[in-house]
């Protein structure tokens, strides 16, 4: 057990780091500035300026972070499930959906780059047309919208109350968490999608910190 544990551990710390190396590279090499104005046709000329710093940054937030957090939802269930039995058997597969859906995203926004490149060198305007179309479905997979991983928090939030895993206030960042991921489906809250990430800093850091500490105590 206390391998897998020490396993979570590490991909709850993963988690984390994935958040803020996202924040990051998006605040500086992919931040355009000021581009209230651009058209669909100049941001997709922007992205295809960075094809590869866009493409790494996507497989490392979506496709790592979606590998990572398997093996976050499995360590959890094996800690959670003796005194949450039945919590947990809802709460894992919502984790592994979650994290499906996030590789997905990863590898639509990725792929599909590589086959707009590709059409751009002929036609920009079915290019960008295309672009679109691929950003929304990116976006409803999981770049947007986070009702799955919000429930998924606000779960095993409450596995964590009920066995008593976990330290309270952690289960109360849980819920914060969960909350704003599952409110982002109404679209004049999808902005809240920023706060389930940065939340997200904090509450898999502490997951991380706490399941190292017991994995080798």
């Amino acid at each position: 057990m206390s391998n897998l544990q020490k396993a979570g551990g590490i991909a709850a710390l993963f988690e984390a780091l994935a958040y803020i190396v996202g924040f990051g590279v998006m605040a500086t090499l992919l931040n355009p500035g000021n581009a209230e104005g651009w058209s669909a046709a100049q941001k997709l000329d922007f992205v295809l300026e960075r094809k590869a710093l866009f493409q790494t940054w996507t497989l490392f937030i979506y496709v790592a972070f979606g590998i990572a957090l398997v093996v976050l939802a499995v360590a959890l269930h094996d800690r959670l499930k003796d005194k949450a039995h039945d919590l947990m058997r809802v709460a894992t597969p919502f984790g592994l959906i979650w994290a499906g859906l996030v590789i997905a995203s990863g590898m639509v926004a990725s792929v599909g780059l590589e086959a707009v490149a590709a059409i751009h060198s002929r036609d920009v305007a079915q290019a960008t047309a295309t672009w679109v179309a691929i950003s929304a479905i990116q976006n409803g997979l999981g770049g947007g919208v986070e009702i799955v991983g919000g429930v998924w928090a606000l779960l095993i939030s409450a596995a964590s109350f009920k066995s008593a895993a976990f330290p309270k206030v952690l289960g109360y960042i849980g819920f914060v968490v969960g909350l704003a991921g599952v409110l982002t489906v109404v679209p004049m809250l999808k902005d809240l999608a920023v706060v389930f990430g940065i939340s997200q800093i904090l509450w898999f850091a502490w997951i991380g910190i706490y399941l190292l500490r017991r994995s080798t105590s």
